[in-house]
């Protein structure tokens, strides 16, 4: 059973994302969202830094024309149908979060160490979904890189972590296939 909610480490262990495009309502209410936010900013942060914020998109159709305005910018070369397809970004997804890395400097902190803070932001932000019942999904792509992207959304410095879609499955989810262990993981005694 996928999001298997019985116990905490069932949910951990069959968590699985919900794919933007597929999602539909209800998403979180206002209150559930910093509920969400809350438990996302719980992340492993050395140095107490918060390296990350996070921008909830309350207008999807303003957000879509930035990402629009800023593909066909960034791609020149793109075709009107590839322009006008931007504009689908995230489906039915009710809820968007983005997921800005902030990184602090000068800081005693690595930046890397700030980086995966932010990223560790998004996964909580993901598990703390399904733990609430809903589906949520992580995405990059181009509009994660976007230099007009993120200066709509963030301010000087920033870079997006991610974009983090949170719904209902408006479908059955589907686990994907997942690693053996020993693919993955190695013992070191010295």
């Amino acid at each position: 059973m996928l999001n298997d909610r019985s116990t905490p480490l069932s949910l951990l262990a069959t968590r699985r994302s919900g794919k933007a495009r597929d999602m539909t309502g209800p998403g979180p209410t206002p209150g559930q969202l910093e509920r969400l936010l809350t438990v996302a900013s719980r992340v492993p942060d050395h140095g107490k830094l918060s390296p990350w914020r996070f921008v909830v998109v309350d207008n999807r159709a303003a957000f879509a024309d930035v990402l629009q305005a800023g593909f066909a910018v960034e791609n020149p070369a793109a075709g009107e149908a590839e322009i006008a397809n931007v504009r689908a970004f995230g489906g039915g997804a009710p809820c968007l979060v983005a997921v800005m890395s902030r990184v602090v400097e000068p800081a005693p902190i690595p930046v890397f160490e700030q980086t995966l803070s932010a990223g560790a932001a998004c996964a909580m932000l993901c598990a703390a979904a399904s733990a609430m019942g809903f589906v949520a999904n992580w995405l990059t792509g181009w509009a994660s890189r976007s230099g007009h992207v993120t200066a709509a959304l963030g301010e000087p410095g920033d870079r997006i972590a991610g974009f983090v879609f949170i719904g209902t499955a408006a479908c059955a989810l589907e686990d994907r296939p997942r690693p053996a262990l020993a693919t993955v993981v190695r013992h070191w005694d010295g």
